[in-house]
């Protein structure tokens, strides 16, 4: 049995924070990170538009208590204001501290760190490293990870989180590479596992984003909150789905339709493109709907929209957004200096996750804590978005939190003793279900099942909802699960079967998707990215509260919890 005083389970910004501030705080722990990818490839590496903070180098005006108040009012008054006022009064000191690590942020002319705007923010205030933020700050974590000696086991994949008595002990752990199966006991586990944008069809996020750390905290019998939120970034680029940094649109690109009209000024006319993302995402859809979309012939009625950067000239283009010039020229065949680039609205972020206090120990209920278990980053909900994520603090939740979650554990295992468990039962019981797959004579592909499960999930719990679709959509998700229970895998082998990590990871998916759907259905309102046609209004006398969702075989039970509200007091969300 593998021990360590801490294990961190993913390598992105949070879980790569956490292990640096605990390694800070107390080199004598022993602390690992496990990750199904190696660290430089999780998904954080791929962040492109930069971090917010009221560094006040480019608009003396700002402050953090504006920049709380524009991540409440974009949340649609759901976050939780007190950890709002954490994310934004911490937001200065934890972008000087990475730029002490190394990290390469742009800069002023008089070598101050750049600051641009961003979508639903009232000042310029985005820190960002061109349009490859995340890439230049996970470099320098991981780098740090070494420094300080952290254990990496890059390419395991975590089957099951070991929670007994309301306390987390360890995991099970399989290596990619060769099958070899391991339990990890620790003093305090972390998760730090990311999103499940593969939940649906098209979606900005890479492959590995399949929800796992959200299902096995669901499976082990705790709550998930507000999963019914689920951000769609305005500008995914057609028909790859990938992201067209809103970095594009805070340098001064126009959204345009078949009629060449910068559409936004009818939804939101203060602000334009750099409305909210759920504002924009609304209104490209609702200009595809109106026949204003364009074909990729020129016609009109076509599935998407166009982003025009031609405007600002081949130099600012090719210093400040290169990445979104290289991803339309390599994958849509654009030359976004002469021509338009076409976008739609793709799946993009989790803002619910594992409910999480401020110090990112996880609730196993509205007052109860679980003993030794912590979660940070998109994983985590510590509610700092509430329905609506403002772009450019997914990062800063990440260092933040990743941040005091670190600082949290460190001091936690002070007081700490190694638990008790029984390494043979969980082992066995790891093996047998692998066996079982490995086994199970089906008759469908997994390809071919994941796919009927996010056409669905992307059909029925889209942009727009309703209580008859997402009915629906439950049924057909029933339906499918029945399916997934009958795939058959061709890879018998235990090197690299990555078939084998695949059936697993469709698991994953459909407990999180049928948790997204049932809190949907369940909140008859719309806030934020939650939008029905049959609840067209907001709310607040009786959904201005956190869905919190526990999973069973038998069934999705769901519950609320309140929210802080302490600054600032809820009004109509206008732009």
């Amino acid at each position: 049995m593998i021990e360590h005083d801490v294990v961190i389970v993913g390598g992105g910004l949070a879980g790569s924070r956490a292990a640096v501030e605990i390694a800070r705080t107390d080199p004598s722990l022993s602390i690992a990170v496990i990750a199904k990818t190696h660290p430089i490839r999780s998904h954080s590496v791929a962040a492109q538009g930069g971090m917010a903070a009221t560094l006040r180098n480019v608009d003396e005006a700002d402050s953090w208590e504006a920049h709380a108040f524009d991540t409440v009012k974009g949340s649609d008054y759901l976050a939780d204001q007190d950890a709002v006022e954490i994310l934004t009064r911490e937001a200065p000191e934890v972008v000087i501290d990475l730029e002490h690590m190394g990290v390469l942020f742009s800069r002023l002319p008089d070598g101050r760190i750049a600051q641009r705007a961003f979508g639903g923010h009232s000042h310029k205030r985005t820190c960002y490293a061109a349009d490859k933020t995340g890439h230049a700050i996970l470099h320098e974590l991981v780098n740090n990870l070494r420094r300080y000696g952290v254990a990496i086991y890059d390419e395991w994949y975590v089957m099951r989180l070991i929670l007994e008595s309301g306390q987390a002990k360890g995991l099970v752990m399989f290596r990619i590479r060769d099958g070899q199966m391991q339990v990890v006991r620790a003093k305090a586990v972390m998760f730090a596992t990311g999103g499940y944008g593969r939940v649906f069809n098209t979606t900005s996020n890479d492959y590995a984003s399949t929800g796992d750390g959200l299902a096995m905290t669901a499976a082990a019998g705790l709550p998930l909150e507000d999963m019914e939120f689920v951000q769609f970034h305005p500008t995914g680029l057609y028909p790859a789905g990938v992201l067209i940094s809103e970095a594009v649109r805070g340098e001064g690109a126009y959204l345009i339709n078949s009629d060449g009209e910068r559409f936004m000024e009818r939804y939101a006319p203060s602000r334009m493109e750099l409305a909210p993302r759920d504002i924009t995402s609304r209104a490209i859809a609702c200009e595809l709907r109106g026949g204003r979309g364009v074909h990729l012939d020129g016609r009109a009625g076509g599935p998407f929209v166009h982003l025009d950067v031609r405007h600002l000239g081949r130099e600012t283009i090719m210093s400040r957004i290169p990445f979104a010039w290289e991803e339309s020229h390599r994958l849509a065949g654009v030359d976004a200096v002469v021509e338009p680039i076409p976008v739609r609205p793709t799946i993009h972020y989790s803002m619910g996750g594992i409910p999480v206090n401020t110090e990112g120990q996880v609730r196993s209920s509205p007052t109860g804590l679980v003993e030794g278990f912590f979660a940070a980053g998109e994983t985590a909900c510590v509610s700092v978005h509430g329905a609506n994520r403002l772009g450019s603090n997914s990062l800063l939740e990440c260092v933040v939190y990743g941040r005091r979650t670190g600082a949290a554990i460190a001091e936690y295992v002070q007081k700490r003793v190694m638990p008790d468990l029984d390494e043979s039962y969980y082992l066995t019981q790891a093996q047998q279900q692998v066996q079982a797959l490995i086994d199970q004579s089906g008759v469908h592909r997994i390809a071919q099942v994941r796919q009927e499960f996010q056409d669905c999930m992307t059909e029925y719990c889209g942009v727009f909802r309703s209580q008859a679709l997402m009915q629906q959509g439950l049924d057909n998700l029933r339906r499918l699960r029945q399916k997934a229970e009958q795939v058959y895998l061709d890879d018998k082998g235990k090197l690299f079967n990555t078939e084998l990590i695949e059936a697993l990871e469709l698991q994953s998916l459909m407990l999180v998707g049928e948790i997204i759907l049932t809190g949907a259905l369940n909140r008859q309102e719309s806030r934020g990215a939650h939008s029905r046609e049959d609840f067209t209004e907001r709310d607040d006398a009786n959904f201005l509260k956190h869905t919190l969702a526990y999973y069973s075989p038998a069934g999705i039970e769901v519950s609320y919890m309140p929210v802080v509200i302490n600054r600032f007091e809820p009004q109509e969300r206008k732009y």
